[in-house]
Protein backbone atom coordinates (compact mmCIF):
# COMPACT_ATOMS: atom_id res chain seq x y z
CA UNK A 1 0.00 0.00 0.00
CA UNK A 2 2.82 2.51 0.46
CA UNK A 3 5.06 1.46 -2.53
CA UNK A 4 3.51 4.18 -4.91
CA UNK A 5 2.11 6.71 -1.78
CA UNK A 6 3.01 10.26 -1.91
CA UNK A 7 2.28 10.92 1.53
CA UNK A 8 4.01 9.53 4.68
CA UNK A 9 3.81 6.41 6.91
CA UNK A 10 2.23 8.50 9.54
CA UNK A 11 -0.32 10.70 7.56
CA UNK A 12 -1.56 7.29 6.04
CA UNK A 13 -1.82 5.86 9.66
CA UNK A 14 -3.34 9.14 10.78
CA UNK A 15 -5.76 8.67 8.10
CA UNK A 16 -6.51 4.79 8.99
CA UNK A 17 -7.17 5.95 12.65
CA UNK A 18 -9.73 8.27 11.62
CA UNK A 19 -11.59 5.55 9.83
CA UNK A 20 -11.75 3.82 12.47
CA UNK A 21 -13.41 6.25 15.21
CA UNK A 22 -15.86 6.53 11.94
CA UNK A 23 -15.13 9.59 10.92
CA UNK A 24 -16.39 10.47 7.52
CA UNK A 25 -14.00 11.63 4.22
CA UNK A 26 -15.28 14.81 4.50
CA UNK A 27 -14.00 15.55 8.34
CA UNK A 28 -10.94 13.67 7.77
CA UNK A 29 -9.32 16.04 5.36
CA UNK A 30 -10.01 18.75 6.76
CA UNK A 31 -8.38 17.46 10.24
CA UNK A 32 -5.33 15.90 8.63
CA UNK A 33 -5.53 18.86 5.95
CA UNK A 34 -5.63 16.43 3.47
CA UNK A 35 -6.76 16.41 -0.42
CA UNK A 36 -10.78 14.71 0.00
CA UNK A 37 -9.50 12.38 -3.15
CA UNK A 38 -6.65 11.23 -1.12
CA UNK A 39 -8.87 10.35 1.76
CA UNK A 40 -11.19 8.70 -0.21
CA UNK A 41 -8.67 6.27 -2.06
CA UNK A 42 -7.65 6.00 1.61
CA UNK A 43 -10.74 4.24 2.69
CA UNK A 44 -11.47 2.42 -0.66
CA UNK A 45 -8.90 0.60 0.28
CA UNK A 46 -9.01 -0.07 3.64
CA UNK A 47 -12.81 -1.29 2.27
CA UNK A 48 -11.43 -3.51 -0.16
CA UNK A 49 -8.85 -5.12 2.26
CA UNK A 50 -11.72 -5.25 4.75
CA UNK A 51 -14.15 -7.06 2.06
CA UNK A 52 -10.32 -9.84 1.66
CA UNK A 53 -10.39 -10.83 5.15
CA UNK A 54 -13.95 -11.01 5.71
CA UNK A 55 -14.24 -13.48 2.74
CA UNK A 56 -11.39 -15.38 4.03
CA UNK A 57 -12.73 -15.67 7.27
CA UNK A 58 -16.29 -16.89 6.57
CA UNK A 59 -14.98 -19.90 4.37
CA UNK A 60 -15.17 -22.41 7.20
CA UNK A 61 -18.33 -24.42 8.20
CA UNK A 62 -19.38 -23.75 11.92
CA UNK A 63 -21.37 -25.20 14.52
CA UNK A 64 -23.34 -23.34 17.22
CA UNK A 65 -26.75 -21.72 17.07
CA UNK A 66 -27.74 -19.57 14.45
CA UNK A 67 -30.21 -16.87 12.93
CA UNK A 68 -30.88 -16.34 9.43
CA UNK A 69 -32.52 -13.32 7.51
CA UNK A 70 -32.41 -11.45 4.40
CA UNK A 71 -33.06 -7.64 4.14
CA UNK A 72 -33.12 -4.85 1.18
CA UNK A 73 -30.89 -2.05 0.59
CA UNK A 74 -31.10 0.73 -1.61
CA UNK A 75 -33.43 2.49 -3.15
CA UNK A 76 -36.91 3.82 -1.02
CA UNK A 77 -39.77 1.26 -1.35
CA UNK A 78 -42.31 1.81 -4.35
CA UNK A 79 -45.62 2.55 -3.25
CA UNK A 80 -47.73 -0.69 -3.64
CA UNK A 81 -44.83 -2.59 -3.03
CA UNK A 82 -43.85 -4.28 -0.37
CA UNK A 83 -41.98 -7.32 1.83
CA UNK A 84 -39.24 -9.14 -0.03
CA UNK A 85 -38.70 -8.68 -3.75
CA UNK A 86 -39.70 -4.79 -3.42
CA UNK A 87 -38.60 -2.87 -6.46
CA UNK A 88 -35.05 -1.19 -6.68
CA UNK A 89 -33.90 -3.07 -3.64
CA UNK A 90 -30.56 -4.72 -3.12
CA UNK A 91 -31.50 -8.12 -1.40
CA UNK A 92 -29.07 -9.11 0.91
CA UNK A 93 -28.99 -12.55 3.00
CA UNK A 94 -27.17 -12.94 6.84
CA UNK A 95 -26.24 -15.55 8.81
CA UNK A 96 -25.92 -14.65 12.53
CA UNK A 97 -24.04 -17.32 14.75
CA UNK A 98 -25.26 -16.33 18.74
CA UNK A 99 -22.30 -15.18 20.85
CA UNK A 100 -20.64 -15.21 17.26
CA UNK A 101 -20.06 -13.16 14.58
CA UNK A 102 -22.28 -12.06 11.87
CA UNK A 103 -21.99 -12.79 7.96
CA UNK A 104 -23.62 -11.22 5.12
CA UNK A 105 -23.85 -11.56 1.20
CA UNK A 106 -25.54 -9.63 -1.60
CA UNK A 107 -27.68 -12.10 -3.38
CA UNK A 108 -29.90 -12.41 -6.86
CA UNK A 109 -33.07 -12.90 -5.03
CA UNK A 110 -33.98 -14.89 -1.53
CA UNK A 111 -35.05 -17.89 -3.18
CA UNK A 112 -34.37 -21.46 -1.90
CA UNK A 113 -32.20 -22.55 -4.77
CA UNK A 114 -29.97 -19.31 -4.07
CA UNK A 115 -29.82 -19.40 -0.08
CA UNK A 116 -29.20 -23.27 0.33
CA UNK A 117 -26.02 -24.01 -0.69
CA UNK A 118 -25.03 -20.04 1.57
CA UNK A 119 -26.27 -22.30 4.18
CA UNK A 120 -24.93 -25.63 3.81
CA UNK A 121 -21.77 -24.27 3.09
CA UNK A 122 -21.45 -21.70 6.15
CA UNK A 123 -23.53 -23.52 9.16
CA UNK A 124 -22.61 -27.83 9.94
CA UNK A 125 -25.69 -29.94 10.00
CA UNK A 126 -27.27 -30.27 13.18
CA UNK A 127 -26.99 -26.79 14.33
CA UNK A 128 -29.97 -24.95 15.37
CA UNK A 129 -31.54 -22.24 13.47
CA UNK A 130 -33.63 -19.84 13.96
CA UNK A 131 -35.68 -17.80 10.78
CA UNK A 132 -38.93 -16.36 10.06
CA UNK A 133 -41.36 -18.12 8.19
CA UNK A 134 -40.54 -17.30 4.43
CA UNK A 135 -40.44 -19.95 2.58
CA UNK A 136 -37.11 -20.20 0.83
CA UNK A 137 -36.26 -21.95 4.72
CA UNK A 138 -38.46 -24.64 4.30
CA UNK A 139 -37.22 -28.27 3.95
CA UNK A 140 -33.88 -27.22 6.49
CA UNK A 141 -34.90 -30.19 8.84
CA UNK A 142 -34.78 -32.31 5.50
CA UNK A 143 -31.21 -31.13 5.39
CA UNK A 144 -30.17 -31.94 8.72
CA UNK A 145 -30.59 -28.81 10.78
CA UNK A 146 -32.82 -28.23 13.62
CA UNK A 147 -35.58 -25.60 12.50
CA UNK A 148 -37.34 -23.41 14.56
CA UNK A 149 -38.82 -20.34 12.97
CA UNK A 150 -41.61 -17.50 14.09
CA UNK A 151 -43.87 -16.02 11.63
CA UNK A 152 -43.81 -12.18 11.84
CA UNK A 153 -46.68 -12.60 9.16
CA UNK A 154 -49.26 -13.61 12.65
CA UNK A 155 -47.15 -11.07 14.57
CA UNK A 156 -45.17 -13.16 16.26
CA UNK A 157 -41.75 -12.19 17.11
CA UNK A 158 -40.32 -14.31 19.51
CA UNK A 159 -41.12 -17.61 21.33
CA UNK A 160 -38.91 -18.51 24.25
CA UNK A 161 -35.44 -18.84 22.41
CA UNK A 162 -36.74 -18.39 18.86
CA UNK A 163 -36.51 -15.07 17.53
CA UNK A 164 -34.67 -13.40 14.92
CA UNK A 165 -33.52 -10.35 17.24
CA UNK A 166 -29.84 -10.63 16.78
CA UNK A 167 -29.62 -10.53 13.39
CA UNK A 168 -32.44 -7.99 12.53
CA UNK A 169 -30.24 -5.71 15.36
CA UNK A 170 -27.60 -5.91 12.65
CA UNK A 171 -29.84 -4.79 9.81
CA UNK A 172 -30.83 -1.63 11.58
CA UNK A 173 -27.38 -0.99 12.66
CA UNK A 174 -26.26 -1.66 8.67
CA UNK A 175 -29.11 0.52 7.50
CA UNK A 176 -28.51 3.85 9.83
CA UNK A 177 -24.25 3.77 9.18
CA UNK A 178 -24.92 3.69 5.34
CA UNK A 179 -28.01 6.08 5.38
CA UNK A 180 -25.83 8.99 6.24
CA UNK A 181 -23.62 8.57 3.21
CA UNK A 182 -26.52 9.90 1.59
CA UNK A 183 -26.14 7.15 -1.43
CA UNK A 184 -23.35 4.58 -2.30
CA UNK A 185 -22.51 3.64 -5.80
CA UNK A 186 -23.59 0.69 -6.57
CA UNK A 187 -20.22 -1.05 -7.56
CA UNK A 188 -19.03 0.14 -3.81
CA UNK A 189 -21.88 -0.74 -2.00
CA UNK A 190 -20.27 -4.72 -1.46
CA UNK A 191 -17.42 -2.65 -0.26
CA UNK A 192 -19.35 -0.14 2.30
CA UNK A 193 -21.48 -3.90 3.64
CA UNK A 194 -18.80 -5.69 4.68
CA UNK A 195 -17.27 -2.58 6.14
CA UNK A 196 -20.31 -2.85 8.26
CA UNK A 197 -20.45 -6.60 9.05
CA UNK A 198 -16.70 -6.10 10.26
CA UNK A 199 -17.58 -2.84 12.66
CA UNK A 200 -20.09 -5.18 13.84
CA UNK A 201 -18.33 -8.03 14.95
CA UNK A 202 -15.56 -6.21 16.16
CA UNK A 203 -17.06 -3.76 17.64
CA UNK A 204 -15.89 -4.37 21.23
CA UNK A 205 -11.90 -4.70 19.75
CA UNK A 206 -9.67 -2.34 19.19
CA UNK A 207 -10.29 -1.51 15.51
CA UNK A 208 -6.96 0.43 14.87
CA UNK A 209 -4.69 -2.70 15.63
CA UNK A 210 -6.94 -5.26 14.32
CA UNK A 211 -6.85 -3.34 10.71
CA UNK A 212 -2.88 -2.53 10.79
CA UNK A 213 -2.84 -6.64 11.22
CA UNK A 214 -5.34 -7.25 8.49
CA UNK A 215 -3.18 -4.52 5.77
CA UNK A 216 -0.14 -6.57 6.67
CA UNK A 217 -2.01 -9.88 5.50
CA UNK A 218 -4.28 -8.47 2.48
Amino acid sequence: MLKYAKISDYKIKKILKCFCEDIDASKTAKILEINRRTVDRYFNIFREKITRFSIAESKEKESGEFELDESYFGAKRVRGKRGRGAAGKTPVFGILKREGKVSVRIVKKCSREELLPIIQGKILEGSPIHTDGWRAYDGLILNGYDHYRVYHSHDEFARGKCHVNGIESFWSFAKRRLSKFNGIASHKFNLHLKECEFRWNYKNKNLFDKMIRILKKF
